[in-house]
């Protein structure tokens, strides 16, 4: 499901940002150069720049999120735009009124582009299939299957710590099996490409066909932090597993968790990465958390120079376009 046809417009540029995959390297490369330019937006004294004024942004969640809607809520009103947030839980669709009916009447506001998260993995490629042709659509994660940005916010602060991608080694640790993060982290990295990738987790948590992804899989966790230059903690993702996955979350600490000991396994100028919310003692102890390794928060406030630039891009705008904001 790559959605390429629906992605680019006829000139090869972003209309709509639903995956990583098959998307160029120079495309990718041109969101982190974007963003590179919006990053000091929110250190000056009036936090915004008018590329979106007058456009209309609707966050579309039908799924629980904090991180991920409010910083493309702050990325919107960083590019000037006007903001809709719809609760799905009290909208009209919990009424009976069908997803259709529910673009129609916000197409009836003149919105300009749809941010959507949805549960059911390819929602938010559906929806671009059915939008007026002004609409943008940006995945902000469906099922298990994509999280464009969060993916784009990673290799941003990869790039930021390691300038290059070409020699870097990168495990991704945990519950890949149920992690739209995941698929959209290998696809981004193999193309940008890094020397190599690896995916570190017991069986269980594994996905049958991960290795047709270009990665290498591991279930020693020393192993597989042998020598890398990045680490990519999973959040275990209890919510969407059915049957014992895990027999408990003490033994997967015990042989998942990332401890000061195991990263020492890792580089000495390794990076710590987790996409969160973080289950302290679960995948990752809190000493790492907290450590001068830990890139946690830079990804954090990273996300929003990302989401910017997404955003821009999506709607014929750039960071070259920015002017001071009056």
């Amino acid at each position: 499901m790559t959605g390429n046809t629906i992605q680019l417009d006829n000139n090869g540029n972003l209309k709509h940002f639903l995956t990583t995959e098959g998307l160029s390297q120079s495309l990718l490369q041109k969101i982190l150069d974007h963003a590179e330019s919006f990053a000091t937006v929110g250190d000056r004294p009036v936090k915004k720049v008018p590329l979106l004024r007058g456009k209309t942004i609707a966050n579309l969640f039908f799924e629980p999120s904090t991180r991920t809607r409010t910083t493309f809520e702050l990325a919107a009103k960083r590019l000037s735009a006007d903001i809709l947030n719809l609760n799905i839980s009290t909208s009209a669709t919990s009424k009976g009124e069908s997803l259709s009916d529910t673009l129609q009447t916000l197409e009836a506001m003149h919105c300009d582009m749809f941010v959507v998260r949805h549960a059911n993995s390819g929602a938010a490629h559906y929806i671009a299939t059915q939008v007026a042709p002004h609409i943008s659509v940006i995945n902000a994660g469906d099922g298990r299957h994509a999280h464009p940005t969060q993916a784009m916010l990673d290799m941003f602060t990869i790039r930021r710590h390691k300038k290059e991608f070409e020699n870097l080694r990168v495990a991704i640790v945990g519950d890949v099996l149920h992690s739209r993060v995941a698929r959209s982290e290998i696809h981004a990295l193999n193309t940008l490409g890094v020397l190599e990738t690896r995916i570190v987790a017991p069986h269980t948590l594994i996905p049958k066909e991960v290795e047709s992804l270009g990665v290498h899989v591991h279930h020693d966790m020393d192993e597989g932090l042998e020598g890398v230059d990045v680490v990519m903690m999973l959040r275990l993702q209890r919510e969407r597993m059915r049957g014992a996955l895990l027999p408990s979350e003490f033994e997967y600490f015990q042989r998942y968790g990332l401890t000061g000991k195991r990263l020492e396994k890792a580089k000495p100028d390794a990076i710590v990465m987790h996409p969160g919310p973080i289950n302290r003692g679960v995948e990752i102890d809190s000493s790492v958390a907290d450590s001068e390794r830990s890139v946690i928060l830079q990804q954090v406030s990273h996300g929003i120079a990302v989401r910017m630039a997404v955003m821009a891009m999506t709607m014929g705008r750039s960071g070259d376009d920015m002017e001071e904001n009056e």
